[in-house]
Formats: structure tokens, sequence, C-alpha cells
């Protein structure tokens, strides 16, 4: 999955160097994000298979960062390269896709899968219970304000703040590579707390808190939007390597794989509806509203993030390994 999604990317990238007009442009573009998409799912069932619990939170962290740390290579490059038309910039992340895809080939393995025993049955559904629809809703609420900044960050810097496109695209690979360092913190802090949620619902707190700052300071017009815009761009990416790994987790090896397919399309569907949504109210009012408005996305998500029911799990889990071989919990 990954070295075919990540080859046909690039292929297709090649495609649009040669494409005239902008529907053959865009369907172009589309297609290669479709098939860049199987990168999300696919790494997330390796890190399933070869970490250890312990160690899932930093090393989906790790796989998380390279996100924010590719837009900040894109922040950097791809204005310089745009300059001279779009043939250099869709020429430079063509050839991104295809080394990335023979590094695939050449270093990844895939761990291996429990055999079921004869007879066993198949494993029951996790979707039976609320707790992984809680993760997805969260995770989808959390993207709003991580789009949010990545789209408009560089909008803001130049329309508003009169900043030249090439001085706030360096600024904001710089908040990119923070970020990146953002998620390996938090990985690391969930693998150490033993929890996965509650770092997650006080970083969505905080990027609460920090888009409500950002949109009085817009209004105000006051110099400190520029530091705080940049603290949302890395408080608002940290959450998504916790809710990856915590999904895995909950779906279990069988269903690993289509759980983090359902969790990579709700939060593109909403990924995808920010630009346009946001664009036209920004148009119309200006960002102090906009960003006000977004600052309740992460509030909200931060009711659905399963806590207690993170709890419960541990509890049940150290109760099983607690009980003598043969007895259950209730007894029996």
């Amino acid at each position: 999955m990954l070295s075919t999604g990540l080859g046909l990317a690039g292929l297709l990238l090649l495609i649009a160097r040669q494409v005239h007009g902008v529907a053959g442009l865009g369907l172009c573009l589309a297609l290669a994000g479709g098939a860049g998409g199987s990168v999300f799912a696919a790494s997330g069932r390796l890190i399933l298979g070869w970490f250890a619990r312990a160690e899932r939170g930093l090393a989906m962290g790790i796989r998380q960062s390279a996100q924010p740390l590719g837009v900040a290579v894109a922040a950097v490059v791809l204005p310089t390269l745009g300059a001279h038309g779009r043939s250099a910039p869709l020429l430079f992340l063509a050839v991104f896709c295809l080394a990335a895809a023979a590094a695939v080939v050449v270093f990844v393995r895939d761990p291996g899968r429990p055999v079921p025993a004869v007879g066993q049955p198949r494993a029951a559904s996790p979707y039976r219970q609320p707790v992984l629809w809680r993760i997805h809703a969260a995770s989808a609420l959390l993207v709003v304000p991580q789009f949010t900044v990545a789209t408009f960050a560089l909008v803001f810097l130049v329309d508003a703040r009169g900043w030249d496109a090439p001085g706030a695209g360096r600024l904001l690979a710089a908040a990119q590579a923070c970020g990146a360092a953002g998620r390996l913190g938090a990985g690391y802090w969930s693998d150490r707390a033993g929890s996965r949620m509650r770092p997650m619902r006080i970083l969505a707190v905080t990027t609460g808190i920090a888009m409500l700052a950002l949109a009085a300071a817009t209004a105000a017009r006051s110099p400190v939007a520029v530091p705080v815009l940049l603290a949302c761009g890395v408080v608002a990416v940290s959450t998504n390597g916790l809710a990856f790994t915590a999904v895995a987790e909950y779906a279990g090896s069988a269903w690993a794989g289509r759980a983090l397919g359902v969790q990579n399309t709700g939060q593109n569907a909403l990924a995808a509806a920010t630009p346009p949504v946001l664009a036209l109210a920004i148009g119309s009012v200006g960002f102090g509203a906009p960003f006000a408005v977004i600052a309740m996305f992460p509030l909200v998500a931060a009711v659905f993030v399963p806590v207690s029911a993170e709890r419960r799990a541990a509890e049940v889990a150290m109760a099983a390994a607690a009980a003598p071989a043969g007895v259950t919990a209730n007894g029996g």
C-alpha cells in the first residue's frame, strides 16, 4: 500500500506538469492526493505491529512529525520554485514521492500478523462501543484549527501584517518544525503517562485557548498576534499522533487498518471543508471573528475525548493481568 500509493502519487505529479488548464491540473492533484492518502493508514498499521504499547506514542509521534516537517520544507522551497511557473514545484514534489516509494520497497517490512486458531471466532467489531466513535469525532474537530493555521497563516502574515511571502514562509517553516517537535513530545508524554486521551484533552483545551487569544489579538490589531499565531501552529498539530495511536490500540490488530482509514476519512472531510468556508468568512468580516469561532472546535473536541473510558479500560486490563490463571475478573 505504501509503495504503490506513493509511487502513483509521484507519477500523477509528473503528469500534472504536462497538463494544460485548471480542470486537468486539479484532477491530477486530487488523484495524487488520494494516492498519497495510503500513507496514513498503512504506516499506522506498521507502527501498531512493530512497537510495544509503551513505545507507540513516541513512534507514532515520529511518524506524525513527518507532516509538519514536510509542510516546513514546502514553505521554504515552493514559493521560490513557484516564481518561475508550476513545472519545477511539481517536479520537486514528484521526486520526493518516488524517492519515498523506493525507500519503502528497500527498507520497510510488514510485521507478522497473529494467526487465529482453528475454530476461533473472528475479532468483534470495536465500533460496537462508543470509544472509537468519540476519538474519531474529537480528531475531526481538532483538524479544523490545524488547517485554519496551515492554510491562512501565510495569508494573514502577508495581507494583514504586510510581510513578504518568502519571509513569511521561512517563519512558518520554523513553526512547522516546532510543531513536529511538539508531536514527538506529546507522544513521549503519553508513553510516560500511560494515557493517550488525558494529554489529548489537555492539548485540545490549550488549542482552544490559544485560538481565542489569537482572535482577541487580531481584533485589537496587536503585534502579539504573530507570536500567538505561531504558538497556535505548534499546539494545534500536537494531538494527531495521540489520536492515531489510540485508534490503532483500541481497534486491535484485526481492525487497525480499517479504523485508521475511518479516522483519516473523517479528518480529511473537515480539513477539506475548512479552507473554502473560512475563506468566505474572512473575506466578509476579516480574521478576528472567524478565529474566535474556530476556537470552539477544539473546546468541543475536548468534551468528546474519552478520558474516563480509557481509565476504565486500563483498570480492567490491570485486573485481568493480576488475576490467577484460569480466574476471570468476575471470579469465574
